[in-house]
């Protein structure tokens, strides 16, 4: 069956270069200014009027007591999870391919109205091999691009100049040059035939997705990523005693996560914290107060909340601030506020730190000691990693587009505190956190695999982050993918 291409996607008819996205008429607003164009007003959030839909004593339920393991798939019964192959826990259905030509506008637009969570990039319409991927941490380094926030190395500043003079004279920029703004981890594929091993082994080692491909060919079956495994995992516990046995211990004694953590505080801006996840190689970043109580948690895929011209000042705005747009948005798309639930404590069962991550779709839990009292007082800066903006960002930049239903900020709303969020003392002191990472990196150990060091894949990750924002065109960048079953290199 034929994967929906971005053609398919896409909300315009034609292929023609004047019709990008950034001229796309939308419900709520038929004219999309450029970045740089003042904003007129707009309605206030409705989060001002609506009560959120947990009170405290239920939201506290919630947090000591998450949903556990669901119904376990009768086909995997009395199978040893080693031995299932990796194309049983994949859907085709949920592929979504993108040409190498296909402008950055469009393919935003694909990655946000399809749902997916990455998308598969490929040279031609009529094939299902791919060389590359796009996905929010892509759209994430766009955005730092055309507002200027990206710091390219002297090597790269022509190419950086390049991508902006043709951005600045309002022409759309392919995926081709756009995945030249930063570093990604490897592009790794599994034929479908491989077991479940090879790829808990890759996982573990710190890889978040594999591209799985049909035997003998390119041609890409499905995607697996770490959280589908670990649902998987969670889901069929019972199937699995090696693993099973694992759930009823403490994060403490099983010794698992770090207690190197990487945060902000609340009132910096908002481009700090995306500078900061970019620099760093971070999917998503704890929010803390003064006294490092977590009062939220900020990802990459937050980032379509900033796709509209007219969310340009939330970027100097506070982190709290785009937390509450945040939840205002699900109230808008779910029809309730809902407070985040990412934080666990050492004496959490890897049971309840498993359910919560699968149920918020998390990449990682934050580690949490009692609340420290949370006071008015300038913001700390020893979470904070910062750098300095480009001198040469682009002028003019096409909008991109907005998730449906849009939601629309006021350009002049009042920063809230870190400490005035409802809910910001329940998280308590940021004392650590665990990730996918790590928890496929136990399961792997304790059914006598050997995944690599994470922290090592961690390190290395922030060395390219940080030694090189910018890097070569996707054809150089994609010119080799690894086979992860054979340890081969593709050409």
């Amino acid at each position: 069956m034929q994967a929906p291409s971005s053609e398919d996607l896409r909300s315009t008819p034609s292929r023609n270069s004047s019709a990008r996205l950034g001229h796309t008429p939308s419900p709520i607003q038929s004219h999309r200014q450029s970045f740089t164009d003042s904003l007129r007003g707009h309605p206030p959030s409705p989060r001002s009027t609506r009560q959120p839909s947990l009170s405290q004593a239920q939201l506290h339920e919630l947090l000591n007591n998450p949903p556990t393991a669901g119904s376990a798939d009768a086909r995997f019964s009395g199978r040893d999870w080693q031995t299932i192959g990796v194309g049983e826990l994949c859907d085709p259905a949920d592929l979504r391919f993108v040409e190498i030509d296909t402008g950055i506008e469009e393919a935003t637009n694909v990655l946000i109205t399809s749902g997916a969570h990455v998308l598969l990039v490929r040279h031609r319409k009529d094939e299902r091999a791919a060389h590359a991927t796009y996905d929010y941490r892509d759209l994430t380094q766009y955005l730092l691009f055309a507002t200027g926030q990206l710091q390219p190395d002297e090597e790269h500043f022509p190419i950086f100049t390049t991508l902006a003079k043709k951005a600045q004279a309002g022409h759309s920029i392919p995926l081709r040059d756009a995945k030249s703004l930063g570093n990604k981890e490897p592009f790794m594929t599994l034929p479908s035939t491989a077991n479940l091993t090879h790829a808990i082994e890759v996982f573990g080692g710190g890889v978040h997705r594999i591209v799985i491909v049909e035997e003998g060919t390119d041609n890409v079956v499905g995607i697996l990523s770490q959280l589908r495994l670990l649902k998987f995992l969670w889901e069929n516990g019972r199937n699995f005693p090696s693993i099973d046995r694992l759930y009823t211990q403490t994060i403490k004694d099983l010794g698992i996560g770090s207690q190197q953590t990487i945060s902000i505080n609340g009132d910096k801006a908002l481009k700090e914290a995306l500078k900061l996840m970019n620099n760093e190689g971070l999917t998503s970043l704890a929010v803390v107060d003064n006294q490092l109580n977590v009062v939220g948690n900020i990802s990459n895929v937050d980032v379509k909340l900033l796709t509209k011209s007219s969310s340009a000042p939330l970027l100097d705005n506070t982190c709290i601030h785009f937390i509450s747009v945040i939840l205002s948005t699900r109230g808008m798309n779910d029809g309730k506020d809902s407070l985040p639930v990412f934080h666990i404590n050492p004496y959490s069962t890897l049971a309840h730190t498993v359910a919560k991550l699968v149920a918020t779709k998390a990449h990682r839990m934050w580690v949490t000691d009692s609340p420290s009292p949370s006071v008015s007082a300038t913001p700390s800066t020893t979470s904070l990693i910062s750098q300095p903006s480009v001198p040469h960002p682009p002028s003019h930049l096409p909008s991109l587009p907005q998730s449906n239903p849009p939601f629309v900020p006021l350009s002049n709303t009042p920063s809230v505190s870190a400490s005035a969020l409802p809910g910001a003392n329940m998280g308590g002191r940021l004392a650590g956190v665990v990730s996918l990472t790590d928890i496929l990196n136990l399961f792997a150990r304790a059914s006598g695999l050997h995944p690599t060091d994470p922290d090592e894949r961690r390190r290395q990750r922030r060395r390219s982050s940080s030694s090189s924002m910018m890097r070569g065109s996707l054809d150089s960048a994609r010119s080799s993918s690894l086979d992860v079953s054979t340890g081969n290199i593709k050409r």
